[in-house]
């Protein structure tokens, strides 16, 4: 059997100097703690159809899939989880206010400097974070070394 990848795709929404974040409901260890809104890709859907999909579904904006910028990808292993590609994108673009779509996998919603970010964002969407200022296009977690 083949081991298979997820991939995820997440969304940098920034404005003023801030990021969107979302704090994460769950049943692990990541409950409670800063997120960006992310999802898996479908099936036969493009990476940025994807991201502007799940931008609708989690916070309620608009996003034409012309208008997200590639910024980063991660490829992330975690004990006991599937190995995922994670794929950043910022959104240049977009309408509407973000609201919380989702209050069964997010508590809320919050705006954050990027030069102020919550101690208690998860490592993985914080290199996507990283990317946008250091222009990083490539990270990798949990692999051997």
């Amino acid at each position: 059997m083949t081991d298979r990848h997820l991939v995820d795709v997440h969304i940098l929404l920034v404005r003023g100097g801030e990021v969107l974040l979302s704090r994460r409901r769950s049943d692990d260890e990541f409950d409670g703690r800063w997120h960006l809104p992310a999802g898996k890709l479908e099936a036969g859907e493009s990476a940025t159809a994807g991201a502007a999909r799940e931008a609708m579904e989690e916070i309620g904006v608009v996003v034409d899939p012309a208008d997200l910028r590639h910024i980063h990808t991660a490829h992330v292993v975690g004990s006991g989880r599937e190995a995922r590609l994670g794929l950043f994108f910022e959104a240049v673009n977009w309408s509407g206010e973000p609201v919380n779509r989702e209050p069964d996998k997010c508590y809320e919603l919050a705006w954050f400097a990027l030069t102020a970010l919550p101690s208690d964002l998860i490592e993985y969407p914080a290199a996507g974070i990283r990317a946008y200022f250091t222009g990083a296009t490539y990270s990798q977690r949990g692999w051997p070394v």
